[in-house]
């Protein structure tokens, strides 16, 4: 039993940001008000004195190294971090090795997630691989994979688009979410920036704008033919946000993310050569990402992925155009997220959280969690004033592939409270 005195109540699902009194008996919460002056004599009190009591953190999308590369990062590492990260819910894309595309191999997954959440309080969903694996495109056996996934996951180019049409056909009924990812297409080439003014002053081969923004218009096109729900993955232009705004307002059946690396850095930033800035997509220019935080502010861009990707420091440290694009963050993206956009002000907490917490479950079209007496509860106690170190003693995750590895963080999750 403990009561929170004062501590600031964030639930976006509610729309509550105040200070109150929290009273929690196993792990459940059993009262809330500005006061509580009762309470049964064992009651451990803890001052909540610029801390946030807030709803637990879901991320849409995250790459797990096992099954193929666990000497990257194990499942349980994945878990560990996102635990130690404030995700009570993480999806895990079907890109492993195998990748998640029968039955036997999703079982095999979750089982050793249902193993991981008696450890932790942190649940790990799966993906579903929408097409098959070393083959010519194909569509993969999805109604044997339907009730064991949260949607199904691919990445679509201009040349296999029909494919998606199919696929869209094909699920329609089910209710399940198609996740996009179309970072990666023809209109591309070799560039390893964004295209512009910094691609050229670094001397780096440039990927347009153009080549997001026309996939995605051509997707929105299809989408608009066959209404079923699709989820756009690692949005990184303006035009991409206007496309987006525009296919909102036709009320066509479209949610939308991008990471929080996009939210946080642009393409000025590759002037250090840090392979960690390597991404797919790549950072956007000034302007796009002004219109990225815009986009979550007016509720365009739905959700804020981690999209967390684990390398060996050998993988990692090599030139910036030969680096494998990913980088880590369940554990640190709360706290760089909270000083970069919050403390000054470009975000509201509950924006922010909204992105982080509430709105990832409308995309899955789950419900979201309500802070709310006798209910089942997933919290975070957030310390965004604690300072901490990103290195060995204090990541769980062994890899390293992050600007802030060894940078010292201010912000931290100081546990997850739940009764699940």
């Amino acid at each position: 039993m403990e009561l929170l005195q004062q501590v600031r109540l964030i639930d976006p699902t509610q729309g509550i940001d105040r200070l109150s009194d929290v009273l929690i008996i196993e792990g459940k919460i059993k009262a809330i008000a500005a006061s509580i002056a009762e309470y049964p004599a064992q009651t451990r009190i803890i001052s909540g004195e610029g801390k946030i009591l807030g709803t637990g953190l879901v991320d849409l999308y995250s790459y797990s190294q096992e099954p193929g590369h666990e000497s990257r990062e194990s499942l349980l590492n994945l878990a560990q971090a996102a635990a130690a990260g404030g995700f009570t819910q993480v999806g895990i894309l079907p890109n492993t090795t195998p990748q998640i595309e029968s039955v036997e191999i999703l079982a095999g997954m979750q089982q050793k997630s249902d193993s991981i959440a008696r450890q932790l309080f942190t649940q790990l969903k799966f993906w579903g691989a929408a097409s098959k694996e070393n083959t010519t495109k194909q569509m993969n056996e999805l109604a044997e994979l339907k009730s064991g996934v949260i949607g199904f996951s691919d990445r679509y180019s201009f040349g296999n688009l029909n494919l998606l049409k199919q696929l869209l056909e094909y699920v329609q009924p089910w209710n399940k979410t198609i996740a996009i990812a179309l970072d990666r297409n023809e209109l591309a080439g070799n560039g390893v920036v964004r295209e512009g003014d910094a691609s050229i002053r670094y001397g780096m081969s440039g990927n347009p704008g153009f080549s997001e923004a026309a996939i995605i218009a051509a997707v929105l096109e299809i989408v608009a033919d066959i209404p079923t729900p699709v989820h756009l993955m690692r949005v990184s232009t303006q035009r991409s946000v206007e496309l987006i705004a525009d296919a909102k307002q036709r009320n066509i059946p479209v949610t939308a993310s991008t990471t929080w690396m996009h939210l946080l850095w642009d393409s000025e930033a590759v002037g250090s050569y840090d392979p960690n800035l390597r991404l797919e997509p790549p950072l956007g220019n000034k302007s796009d990402r002004t219109a990225l935080i815009a986009g979550i502010k007016q509720g365009i861009i739905d959700a804020i992925a981690i999209d967390h990707r684990a390398y060996t420091y050998e993988e990692k440290t090599v030139p910036f155009g030969l680096a494998p694009p990913g980088a880590i963050g369940l554990e640190i993206a709360l706290p760089l997220l909270w000083q970069e956009l919050v403390e000054k002000d470009r975000l509201s907490a509950l924006e922010l959280w909204q992105a982080l917490s509430t709105n990832p479950l409308l995309c899955l079209q789950q419900q979201p969690i309500e802070i709310s007496p006798e209910q089942n509860s997933n919290l975070i106690l957030f310390d965004p004033h604690k300072t901490w170190v990103g290195n060995p003693e204090n990541l769980k995750s062994p890899a390293a592939n992050t600007p802030y590895y060894n940078q010292k963080i201010s912000g931290k999750v100081m546990r997850i409270i739940t009764n699940n």
